[in-house]
Parts: structure tokens; C-alpha cells; sequence
């Protein structure tokens, strides 16, 4: 940086409004002085103080500013208290080098202020306090719509704070009270509250922490070799992230594309404080950028970008979507008087998916997947319908991949979820219950299938076949044994039918369980439980 010095021929004698130097200090044996008055700027002599770490009385007076136009009375004054106290005899002559600055007029409407505070002021009210503080206030003679009469306020030279209307308004409120402004709770504007967006992420959330799951806020920035303890491929899309140029901390300068490493993080910090049993969840942003460099146009300062510019620069903003993410490990029921613990499992991975479409309004599936980091033969893909009506992958959910988990410092069988909210279709609807006077029937059906046969293949499979009458379907037994034979398994559905416009006979149901099973049967090979 540079100082302002005060120097002679024979070099610097003292720093401008900062600190006179020894060479010309008065002593005792002083006969002859020097006076001279300065004004400096504030800020260069504020930087000076700091820069050398020298604080004075001197420099926090020129910090708050100093009225140039005061120069020569102010010398004057010393120089006459000085012959008034010690004697002495003044050499006449004097010089002044500058000028005093022109102080800017600056613009305004007597209305301002009551404008601003929300209240109705005396007529001259803006007038009489600008001028009582020094201001030079001359009247136009335009008025705004409301009457209001437009004015030109030249500040006094030893306010340099006042620059814009809003300094002249708060010298008004200032002067007239700011404990006469009254506090009015703003009425809300008209509409239904929150966008449906700021709903369904609310609906989300709350339905995630009312089934016992944890929330938190997941960092924005990830550690720079996330991908590569994941063993990610190097056309992976995740990889293209943005980077921090002045990070706070340098190995975790990423912003993430995903946001399971800071789940990740946040789980193991719990588990080595000794939380081993928890369930956590996070809604937030990850940032995907959208130009190749992932950098943005720098446009001239010298003026206002043009439109092309503006454009190329809002273009260049990586794209922000919304997702939410479960990360478990550990117990989800305690052992106690009740009966065994029950472990996470991948199961419960994919409830808090059905969970969070539920929340959502819409319908999803689940379909086997491979996708670090989970395990390839644990791994579901979530599946939903997109806004033109194909099937869309929107998220993943499951078990971690061993390889991830002893890598992150987590325990085996850690489970996860990760779902594009913003991926979800999002239609504004308003749910009734739909109640009907008529009773349903349930019926349960017992099918054996190869281990390797998705369980929603097979309810695919019962759905489509049980038709119109099929109510509802829900997976409540998983049985092994070896009675049904190597690599078989049994899954047993609760079947509910009802007809909405009659009270359906046991012979209906029954028709439609049958048609049901062959359904099963045909696709994906299944076989009754004897």
C-alpha cells in the first residue's frame, strides 16, 4: 500500500495524520514554530494506521472525517492561542494550497422520511431538520403524485457521511425520534403461503422426522478426493464439480455434486462420539456445474454488462436442484423387554423412499441397480415418472459398498438413500379422502420365487393382474427355508379389494386373486406356497 508522508530536503519528517517525527517535535529549548493545518482523507489515513499498527490520537480524529473548509480559521486560532498563552511574536504571511471541495447535491422528496417510517410528518418537518443539522436546502418546485415537493440539499462541508437520500432520511428519524416510530406487523400479501415447491419440501421433511430419522444440515463442501476413496469411474458426471478458490480449508475446496459424503461425515462424526445407533437425514442444494470450464465471463467493469452478457453470465451459473438424502448405521430398535434389536437394513432404505414419494404425491418403483457408492447387489434405483410421462431414475437407496464403508471409518451394512426432489414431477393438487360405504375384502397370498426375484417385480406382477378391483397391496412376511428349495424364498402380500360403487361378493375377490397369481405365475415364475 502507500502513505502519505510530510517531508523536507532532507527526507520524511512525519506520517500525514498519523505521527509527527522526532526531527521536529518541540522541546524545551524550542523558539521558533511552524504551524501548518491539513485536511487528509479518511481512509488513506486509516489504512496508514493500521498498515504500521500506529493508532494516535491524531488518526482516529482524521478517521471520522475532518471539515476542510475550517483549514485556515483552525491555524489562525492556534496560532493566536499560542501568542495569547506564551507570547511570542507572528511573522505575518501565510499560504493555502487546494481547494475546499464541492459538497454534492443530492436529490430528494420531502416525503422521505414519513415515507421510510411508515407514519405522516408535519408539513416542513424534512426541511427544518436538514437545515438545524447544516444542510443548504433548496426547493425545486416539482412535486411528486401525492403533493409532496421535491428539493436539492447541499450538505454542510463537515458531513461527508451525507451522500444519498437515505443519510438525509435517517437525520430526519434521527432528529425526530426514533422511538416515535411505531412497530406494525406488516399484513401478509394474498396467496396460499409457501410455492408448491417449498410444500413438498416441507411435506418431505416431515415425514421423514415423524418415521424417527434425524435431521441435519449437510456441509456444501466435500473433501477433494471423495470420488477416488469411492473408486468412482473418470467420466462419472459426479467428478465435474466446481472448485473454491480461497477455501477455508484447503483438501475440502469442492462444492458437492452429491450429498452423501457430508451424510457420510456427519454419521461417522456421531459413531466415534458414540452414537452407534442413529438415523440421519438432510435436505439441500448440490451444485452441478453447467459450462465445461466452470468458470464464468468477466465483463468489462467499466459500465453495465449489455444484455448478451447478462445472458452468458446467468448461463454460466451452475444449476442448483434440491435433493434429500438418509444415511443409518447401527440399531433401529433397541433390544430390551420387548424382544431383540432390529438392525437397519436395506429395507429400511427403501421405506424412507416410499416415504418420501408419499410425502411428495407421487408414485415411485424399485428396481435392482448397480451404483457406487452401494453395493452392487444390494443397491435399488428409484424409479418415477417424469413430466412427459417416461420412467426416470430420480435416486438410489440400499446398502453402502463394504469397500466405502471401512474406507469412511462406518460400520458394515451401512445404509443410504439419495433422491432428486427437484427430479420429481411436481404438480399442485389438493387431497380429499375418499371414503366409501362400501366394505373391502382382504385376501393374502404366499408365492415362492427365485432369491434373485425383486419383491417389486413380483407386487408388479399381482397388481396388474388383480385389475381394477385391487385396492391396495402390501409386503408383510419374507420366509426362507429349505423345504422350498435352493435359492428360493417366499414372499407373502396382504391383498385389499373393494368395488366403488357396490359391496364386492367373496367370489369377485377370489377371481381376481386368482387372476393375480397367474399373473405372477406368467412373469416373473412364481408358484403358490403349499
Amino acid at each position: 500500500g502507500e502513505d502519505v508522508v510530510i517531508s523536507d530536503e532532507t527526507g520524511i519528517q512525519s506520517m500525514a495524520g498519523v505521527m509527527g517525527g522526532s526531527t521536529s517535535e518541540i522541546s524545551a529549548e524550542t523558539t521558533d514554530v511552524f504551524f501548518e493545518a491539513a485536511h487528509f482523507d479518511q481512509i488513506t489515513v486509516a489504512r496508514t494506521s493500521r498498515r504500521h499498527r500506529l493508532s494516535s490520537e491524531a488518526s482516529r480524529r482524521f478517521e471520522r472525517g475532518t471539515d476542510p473548509a475550517v483549514i485556515g480559521a483552525a491555524l489562525d486560532y492556534a496560532v493566536a492561542l499560542l501568542t495569547r498563552i506564551a507570547g511570542g511574536t507572528v511573522i505575518a504571511g501565510s499560504s493555502l494550497v487546494g481547494e475546499i471541495p464541492v459538497m454534492r447535491i443530492i436529490d430528494m422528496h420531502t416525503s422521505a422520511p414519513g415515507r421510510t417510517a411508515g407514519m405522516t410528518y408535519p408539513s416542513g418537518t424534512t426541511v427544518g431538520r436538514l437545515t438545524e443539522v447544516g444542510c443548504s436546502v433548496t426547493p425545486t418546485g416539482q412535486r411528486d403524485a401525492n403533493g409532496a415537493m421535491a428539493i436539492e440539499v447541499t450538505p454542510p462541508t463537515w458531513r461527508p457521511d451525507l451522500t444519498m437520500p437515505a443519510d438525509l432520511v435517517e437525520e430526519v428519524l434521527r432528529l425526530e425520534g426514533l422511538d416515535q416510530i411505531p412497530s406494525v406487523i406488516p399484513s401478509s400479501p394474498s396467496g396460499r403461503g409457501l410455492t408448491p415447491r417449498q410444500r413438498r419440501r416441507r411435506a418431505v421433511g416431515h415425514a421423514l422426522a415423524w418415521n424417527g430419522w434425524l435431521e441435519i444440515l449437510p456441509s456444501p463442501f466435500i473433501p477433494n478426493d471423495t470420488f477416488d476413496v469411492w473408486g468412482l469411474a473418470d467420466e462419472d458426471p459426479r467428478r465435474d464439480a466446481v472448485r473454491v478458490l480461497n477455501p477455508l480449508e484447503s483438501d475440502v475446496a469442492t462444492i458437492g455434486t452429491t450429498l452423501l459424503p457430508s451424510m457420510i461425515d456427519s454419521l461417522r462424526r456421531n459413531i466415534t462420539r458414540g452414537q452407534k445407533d442413529l438415523g440421519l437425514f438432510g435436505v439441500e442444494q448440490v451444485t452441478l456445474p453447467t459450462t465445461a470450464s466452470g468458470l464464468s465471463p468477466m465483463p468489462s467493469t467499466a459500465g453495465r454488462p449489455s444484455a448478451e452478457e447478462i445472458a452468458a453470465l446467468k448461463a454460466s451459473l451452475p444449476e442448483q436442484p434440491l435433493h434429500v438424502a438418509v444415511i443409518a448405521a447401527g440399531d433401529r430398535e433397541l433390544q430390551g423387554t420387548w424382544g431383540p434389536a432390529q438392525p437397519y437394513s436395506a429395507a429400511d432404505a427403501f421405506e424412507a423412499a416410499r416415504v418420501i414419494a408419499r410425502a411428495a404425491g407421487v408414485e415411485i418403483s424399485l428396481r435392482n441397480g448397480e451404483y457406487l457408492p452401494w453395493h452392487p447387489g444390494r443397491c435399488a434405483e428409484i424409479v418415477a415418472v417424469g413430466t412427459d410421462g417416461e420412467k426416470v431414475v430420480v435416486g438410489h437407496a440400499g446398502e453402502l459398498h463394504p469397500q466405502v464403508c471401512e474406507r469412511a471409518e462406518l460400520p458394515k451394512r451401512t445404509i443410504a438413500l439419495e433422491l432428486d426432489l427437484d427430479g420429481l414431477p411436481l404438480t399442485e393438487n389438493f387431497p380429499r379422502p375418499v371414503l366409501s360405504p362400501f366394505p373391502a375384502l382382504y385376501q393374502d397370498v404366499a408365492l415362492v420365487v427365485d432369491e434373485t426375484t425383486p419383491a417389486a417385480d413380483v407386487e408388479a406382477a399381482l397388481v396388474g393382474g388383480a385389475g381394477d378391483l385391487l385396492e391396495s397391496i402390501r409386503l408383510f412376511d419374507v420366509y426362507h427355508a429349505e423345504a422350498l428349495g435352493e435359492g428360493k424364498r417366499s414372499l407373502t402380500y396382504s391383498l385389499r379389494f373393494r368395488a366403488p360403487d357396490r359391496t364386492l361378493t367373496e367370489d369377485e375377490a377370489s377371481a381376481a386373486h386368482e387372476a393375480a397369481v397367474a399373473a405372477a405365475a406368467e412373469k416373473v415364475g412364481a408358484t403358490l406356497r403349499g
